[in-house]
C-alpha cells in the first residue's frame, strides 16, 4: 500500500492544523520547526517530528526528503526564511512545493523563484468572510477556477415547499443542485435531538423544506442571482 508522504515546515497554528488534518487522513507527515514547543505539541499527531531550522541546507538534507510526495512551507512570520527553505527544496528536486505567501509582494517573489503553488490564508479569509456578509443564505462555499464555486446555501423562502423539477435550477439558473443536506429528528442516549444528513441524489420531485440546505454548482454571479431572487419573493 502506497502512503503519501508529505513534510510541514513550520508547524505554527496554520502549519499545525494543516498537518495534523493530513495525518487523519491516514497521511505520513513529517514536521519541521526550530521551536521545539511547537515540535513537542504535534509530535504525537504526525509519523516524525523534528526540531529543525529548513534554513539549514546540511540540516535539511539529512532528512532525506527527496521520495516526498510534496512539501508545505508553512513558515507565517519570517517570509526570507520561507524563501531560502523554498530555494533549498527545489535544489533537492522535491517534487512538489507549497508554499505560503502573506499577500501579492510576497506571492509575486515566490512565482519569480519557480513556485506555482501558494497559499494566501489570510485572503482566503477575507474572501470567506466577504461573501458570507453579502450573502447571508451562504454557508459555506469552495472557490473554484474561472469564477465557479461549490456552496452550501440556505433554503431561500422563495423555493420552500417547490418540488425540485420545478425551481428549474439548469434551466432558469445555470446551476446544478448536487444534493441537499437535511436536519432529522432522531433518538440518541434515549434523549431527542436534531441531525443533519446529507439525502444523496436528490429527484426531481423532492420537496424543498424550510430548513434545508442547498449544494449547489455554478458561476459565482449564477448562485448570487439565485438567491436574490428567491429571498425577494
Amino acid at each position: 500500500m502506497h502512503y503519501n508522504k508529505f513534510a510541514v515546515i513550520g508547524v505554527g497554528r496554520y502549519g499545525e492544523t494543516i498537518a495534523r488534518r493530513l495525518s487523519e487522513k491516514g497521511a505520513q507527515v513529517f514536521a519541521f520547526d526550530p521551536d521545539e514547543e511547537k515540535i513537542e505539541n504535534i509530535k504525537d499527531e504526525v509519523a516524525c517530528a523534528v526540531t529543525l531550522d529548513a534554513t539549514d541546507v546540511r540540516a535539511l538534507k539529512a532528512q532525506n526528503l527527496g521520495e516526498l510526495d510534496a512539501a508545505v512551507v508553512a513558515i507565517g512570520e519570517n517570509f526570507e526564511a520561507t524563501v531560502l527553505t523554498c530555494v533549498h527544496l527545489m535544489d533537492m528536486k522535491v517534487k512538489r512545493i507549497i508554499a505560503r505567501a502573506s499577500g501579492y509582494q510576497q506571492r509575486l517573489i515566490l512565482e519569480k523563484i519557480g513556485i506555482t503553488e501558494i497559499l494566501t490564508p489570510e485572503d482566503e479569509v477575507a474572501y470567506v468572510v466577504r461573501e458570507k456578509l453579502l450573502n447571508p443564505n451562504i454557508v459555506s462555499f469552495l472557490a473554484l477556477p474561472d469564477d465557479h464555486e461549490i456552496a452550501e446555501i440556505r433554503a431561500p423562502k422563495g423555493v420552500v415547499g417547490r418540488p425540485i423539477e420545478e425551481v428549474g435550477f439548469r434551466n432558469k439558473y445555470e446551476m446544478t443542485l448536487i444534493t441537499i443536506k437535511r436536519e432529522y429528528d432522531v433518538v440518541k442516549n434515549g434523549e431527542e435531538c436534531k441531525e443533519e444528513h446529507i439525502m444523496g441524489v436528490p429527484k426531481s420531485d423532492t420537496i424543498i423544506q424550510e430548513k434545508d440546505t442547498l449544494v449547489v454548482f455554478g458561476a459565482a454571479k449564477s448562485v448570487e442571482r439565485f438567491i436574490d431572487i428567491n429571498e425577494a419573493l
